[in-house]
């Protein structure tokens, strides 16, 4: 007597299938484990620590080694806010924008010769930018202001004639000496961002039939701006600074107002204080709208914003306090 086989739907042998259950039944399962909260321990800083200890005591020794000066520092403060040096810090301002304006309106005027394909305006370009660039700001300046030692008349035929003495007052002194070399050094940061961009841009605005001139103003430039204005913004926070050598020109600036003041009252060192007080005030301001026209101009170009001054400021407090799961 033979045994029958029994198959499965399939064909194959019964047990064979994939619903096959293995003999003495089917498996059991083991038993379930509870999860253990994990026990996360931060991270010790110690060297963060210990160069905060350093600097702060720095800092300390710092502090008290000016408090040990024989300053009069209530000089400082009377006159911080004096009407003279009120006067003075509004000119810095004055002569530092319009000195970065006309330079921002050279330095794109010659970068864009320079990049010409014209080898009379490129060597002209590069001319201005090796004398302007290879000369010291200082020099330029008393040159400018002893014009008239070499030309009595500034005569431009049927357009403009007059002595030099009465063009070349301090103002447009300290204008032509700051415009003039802040130019060639904006040159060579508009003729980096224009090459920045690809040339592609430029080469689909020629197929489109837009002019040479067109496609610098609509396409290249405004791609150029991303690259072009974090070294503007250095270089006109160092425009304010610099504008302090217009003093040699008798330009009355804070520092020349804080030096006269110094000079009749017997506190030169305190009216430095003063004028380096309003120069950090400046530069702070400044920086922080340099800060924010680069956010700006980034917003096509990253994925996401660098956080703002106040955001960072959070973050780091939020730093110093620690969650209750990392407490417990």
């Amino acid at each position: 007597m033979t045994d029958k086989i029994s198959k499965d739907p399939a064909g194959g042998p019964a047990g064979s299938g994939p619903s096959a259950t293995p003999p003495g039944g089917p498996a059991k399962l083991p038993a379930a484990v509870p999860y253990q909260a994990i026990k996360a321990v931060p991270v010790r800083h110690y060297g963060r620590w210990i160069s905060g200890v350093v600097v702060v005591a720095l800092l300390g020794w710092l502090v008290y080694a000016f408090s040990q000066g024989n300053i009069i520092w209530d000089t400082v403060w009377d006159k911080l806010f004096d009407a003279s040096i009120i006067d003075g810090l509004a000119n810095t301002v004055l002569i530092s924008i319009a000195s970065m304006a006309l330079g921002l309106v050279l330095g794109i005027v010659f970068a864009v010769m320079r990049l010409s394909k014209n080898p009379v305006t490129g060597a002209v370009a590069w001319l201005y930018i090796w004398f302007f660039r290879g000369t010291p700001v200082y020099v330029q300046l008393l040159v400018w202001f002893n014009l008239a030692l070499i030309f009595e008349y500034i005569n431009l035929g049927p357009i403009y004639k007059n002595e030099t003495v009465d063009v070349m007052q301090p103002f447009m002194v300290a204008l032509l000496g700051l415009g003039l070399n802040e130019g060639a050094y904006m040159a060579e940061i508009v003729r980096a961002g224009i090459q920045s961009v690809d040339e592609g841009q430029t080469e689909a605005a020629h197929a489109l039939g837009m002019s040479q001139t067109k496609t610098m103003r609509r396409i290249v430039l405004p791609q150029a701006m991303r690259v072009i204005v974090p070294p503007t913004g250095n270089e006109f926070i160092n425009m304010l600074k610099t504008s302090s050598l217009v003093s040699a020109v008798q330009y009355t600036e804070v520092l020349r107002a804080s030096s006269n003041i110094g000079s009749t009252a017997g506190a030169v060192m305190e009216m430095l204080f003063v004028a380096s007080i309003w120069y950090l005030a400046l530069t702070s301001v400044f920086s922080v709208g340099q800060y924010y026209l680069e956010r700006r101009f980034a917003r096509g170009s990253s994925r996401s914003l660098p956080p703002t001054p106040w955001q960072r400021v959070r973050t780091n407090l939020a730093t110093f306090k620690r969650s209750p799961e990392a407490t417990a």
